[in-house]
């Protein structure tokens, strides 16, 4: 079975999607209330039969899916966009408006895609085919959206991207979160902060995670992997301090004029280290988010900052 089902909530299952095989690394959120459906997150194309294996295993028709939530517009999040629209004549995809144009033409999303992925794009990610401007619904900061007998309210989180919204569920208290919350597996006590460029920004991922923790969710429901309800203070605390350490050591090793290979060597033996220390496979996290990602992500940034600051500096 390339799916798995886990009850979240009353008429909420998170669709643990297999991706690439592998379990516990891309989850999407399914909202039933007997009439019709939500989803938040796609995923990618390359794993959207197994998300509509699991919709029908639910016991959800797929005429009663209508409404494609998406907290961003990467390929591991809304990727299958394009192919559900086309599965599911009767469904929006809604989408924060920054995203909106990448997804009705996903051709500059695609070219930075294969930037960093090559030719493994589509082995990985699957065919990314644009969304009919018309089944597009933009969704704008505080928006309430009811679906699916649900009322959940968009809060735009840039930090990881700007096109970047978490949805609180007023109905169950669940926070879906995207990729703001971090990457964590179940049982374990570690979140990775996912950074890829090219629009990582440290100061408002902070302030988003500010504006989430203020909240006070009953459970963040992460896209990787999984909803975590017993210790959501931590979860916080231990993904901003290492935001916030990682990228600290990355600009010493930066100014200490490492290469891109050591920096990334460097990182991969220390955070290795830190997950076996708390019990985890590496291998998984590294699907989820690779360190070369992270490292890239972390060294546009600090260039970005020293360029905006070099004429203030010069004057």
């Amino acid at each position: 079975m390339p799916y798995a089902l886990h009850p979240i909530a009353e008429g909420v299952t998170a669709i643990d999607l297999h991706f690439q095989g592998r379990p516990q690394v891309i989850a999407a959120y399914l909202i039933y209330d007997g009439r019709e459906a939500a989803l938040v997150e796609t995923g990618p194309t390359s794993s959207a039969e197994h998300l509509l294996e699991g919709i029908q295993a639910a016991g959800v028709p797929l005429e009663a899916l209508r409404h494609l939530i998406v907290t961003h517009i990467h390929l591991d999040h809304a990727g299958a966009s394009g192919f559900l629209a086309q599965r599911l004549p009767g469904a929006k995809i809604y989408v924060h408006p920054v995203g909106a144009p990448h997804l009705i033409d996903p051709s500059r999303l695609i070219a930075s895609a294969a930037r960093i992925y090559g030719d493994m794009l589509e082995p990985l990610w699957g065919k990314v085919i644009p969304v009919p401007a018309d089944r597009v619904q933009v969704v704008q900061d505080g928006e309430r959206l009811r679906v699916a007998g649900h009322a959940l309210v968009a809060f735009e989180t840039p930090g990881h991207a700007r096109h970047h919204h978490a949805f609180l569920d007023e109905t169950t208290g669940l926070l879906f979160t995207g990729d703001i919350a971090g990457v964590r597996l179940p049982g374990v006590r570690y979140v990775r902060p996912p950074t890829p460029p090219p629009e990582l920004d440290l100061e408002a991922w902070s302030a988003s995670i500010a504006r989430l923790r203020a909240l006070k969710a009953q459970a963040l429901c992460l896209t990787h992997f999984g909803a975590f309800r017993e210790d959501i203070e931590w979860h916080w605390e231990d993904l901003e301090r290492r935001l916030w350490d990682w990228g600290r050591w990355i600009r010493e090793m930066m100014e200490e004029n490492r290469t891109e290979s050591e920096i990334l060597e460097a990182l991969r033996t220390r955070a290795d280290a830190e997950l076996q220390a708390a019990g985890a496979d590496p291998a998984f996290y590294d699907v989820a988010v690779s360190y070369e990602s992270v490292v890239a992500g972390y060294l546009r940034y600090w260039r970005k900052r020293a360029e905006a600051l070099a004429p203030r500096a010069e004057g």
